[in-house]
């Protein structure tokens, strides 16, 4: 008996992507207004994050109403219309359902269904996953265009009186539209994760934790006494500190040998923005030439963990310090502990 032949789709040559766009909350949260919280100053923070204010989100403003706000303006500057989508990844760990998912949500609020829809949860790496699969997708033919979002509202999940972590987060979105190419625009892409550390950032709580702390009855029968715990972030800084500074450089190294370019072929190094001082080491351990510019958007924005990446390269281009078309280096990595890397073509 002859079994018949599956049918494959094939896809793009290449892929590249199309526009990158962004959204930041109107609040700003000044140091000196964190340390109303925590016992600390501005100089202390400044020194050991980079950070001079951060974006928070209004109380009413959720996760998927600052990815539709991040992806219409990436739709706009790619010139895609929400239709064209043949699929919608937001990658993040602050939607405050397990499911469903966030992407489902923006998938219909833009207009892009029934486009394909799933959350990622790779924390800080999650833009730079999304980006890898997005290239994938694109070239294997499941979709032609691609939308990818990077969205947090980490003030959800900060406490405000944790000296460790109360200064670090902000709020944000970022996306970009990834479509077919006649040049090849996403490098490959490198990526891992080393679980044996994979509570060193972390929520305090799982779910079945706050599960067994609930009281019984409804949340409307509840007095604020009878609150239950809250899962905020938690991290052992100076090992994410010390695993940044000295496992992400040759990573970075092994996404420019994987594209087949160089240090100084690069117009652009965009990292996650976690802490100006992991930059700082990355950029001397990359040896970068002095020409190439540096993402610095954690100054005015806070760590928005998968955020980060899209907005500071929105930044970047709209202020004219990387050039439309240049070469960019772009690294994600955090909680799991996980990461992943690629050079791209900037749209």
């Amino acid at each position: 008996m002859t079994r018949p032949t599956i049918t494959e789709r094939s896809g793009a040559a290449h892929a590249r992507i199309w526009g990158v766009g962004g959204y930041r909350p109107e609040r700003v949260v000044t140091n000196d207004e964190v340390c109303q919280w925590i016992d600390s100053s501005d100089e202390w923070i400044r020194s050991r994050s980079g950070i001079e204010e951060r974006r928070w989100a209004r109380e009413d403003e959720s996760v998927i109403d600052m990815s539709c706000a991040a992806a219409e303006d990436a739709l706009t500057k790619a010139g895609v219309r929400a239709d064209q989508l043949g699929a919608v990844i937001v990658a993040n760990v602050t939607h405050p359902f397990q499911t469903p998912s966030a992407a489902a949500a923006v998938a219909h609020r833009i207009g892009a269904s029934p486009a394909a829809a799933f959350d990622l949860s790779a924390a800080c790496a999650g833009y730079c996953h999304g980006i890898g699969l997005a290239n994938d997708m694109v070239r294997g033919g499941t979709a032609e265009f691609v939308l990818v979002i990077g969205v947090e509202k980490l003030s959800d999940f900060t406490d405000k009186h944790d000296r460790g972590t109360a200064f670090i987060f902000g709020d944000g979105a970022g996306a970009a539209v990834v479509g077919p190419s006649d040049f090849p625009g996403i490098g490959p892409t490198v990526w891992g994760s080393k679980g044996e550390d994979w509570d060193v950032i972390r929520n305090k709580y799982s779910w079945v934790d706050l599960r067994d702390h609930a009281h019984v009855g409804s949340l409307e029968e509840q007095s604020p006494r009878d609150a239950m715990p809250w899962s905020y972030l938690t991290m052992a800084g100076q090992s994410v500190f010390r695993w940044a500074v000295y496992a992400m450089a040759p990573v970075c190294r092994e996404a420019l040998d994987a594209a087949g370019i160089t240090a100084d072929d690069l117009d652009a190094f965009i990292p996650h923005q976690a802490n100006i001082r992991i930059v700082d080491a990355l950029v001397k351990q990359l040896k970068l030439p002095e020409h190439v510019p540096v993402a610095d958007d954690i100054r005015h924005q806070g760590n928005t963990s998968s955020a980060s990446i899209p907005l500071a390269t929105d930044r970047m281009l709209t202020e004219g310090q990387a050039p439309h078309g240049g070469l960019a280096l772009q690294i994600g990595f955090g909680a799991g502990l996980v990461y992943a890397a690629q050079v791209i073509v900037l749209p």
